[in-house]
């Protein structure tokens, strides 16, 4: 395999390794190159990032090589953490966000089950967006998550309590339920499958 190719295939393991990082043996098993050669391609790879003046950066942490960001760029990094999302919620998020209120606590495969498609995407957005929290987990096989909304998404939505939500109509269709969460929460868009 190509030498650029081959460092290529390694950015994206440490990449989809994440904070578990890979080593490099286990790189090697997978790109069928020696374990030296391996390390030599990352010691590069290091180098090619730093004269690059790239944000990211390859450690080894534990014997395993993982993609972190600079320590110099922590000023932005916790700008952006601590900044109030001025962005809308997407439609996904909206209707996962109004199954969790109206039937919390439930487990991502509760909502899944219900929405008809994943929601891990707007979980993770609602879940740093604060709206919702971990409220503990559900007894059985492998004790999944269970979520809740939270203080922030009362007073996000200008409620005193869950109490003041709106009934659900029976027997409500699906886009009747996009229209009926569009309007609740103030977004009026298309409504989308994802």
């Amino acid at each position: 395999m190509d030498y650029d190719k081959l460092k290529g295939v390694i950015e994206g393991l440490l990449f989809i390794s994440g904070d578990e990082g890979i080593d490099a043996k286990e790189i090697s098993e997978i790109t069928e190159v020696s374990e030296e050669e391996v390390i030599d391609l990352i010691e590069d790879m290091k180098a090619d990032f730093r004269r690059a003046g790239r944000g990211i950066q390859i450690v080894e942490v534990a014997r395993a090589y993982q993609l972190t960001t600079l320590p110099e760029h922590v000023p932005f990094f916790e700008r952006l953490a601590s900044s109030p999302s001025q962005s809308t919620l997407s439609q996904a998020a909206l209707e996962t966000l109004a199954i969790i209120a109206y039937k919390q606590p439930l487990t991502r495969s509760e909502i899944e089950e219900i929405r008809g498609v994943k929601c891990e995407k707007a979980l993770n957005t609602l879940l740093t967006k604060q709206l919702i929290r971990e409220a503990g987990r559900a007894e059985g096989i492998g004790r999944p998550i269970l979520y809740a909304t939270t203080k922030d998404f009362l007073e996000h939505f200008g409620l005193r309590e869950l109490a003041d939500l709106p009934e659900p109509p029976v027997n409500l269709d699906i886009e009747e339920a996009r229209m009926e969460a569009s309007a609740l929460f103030g977004k009026s868009e298309e409504p989308t499958n994802d």
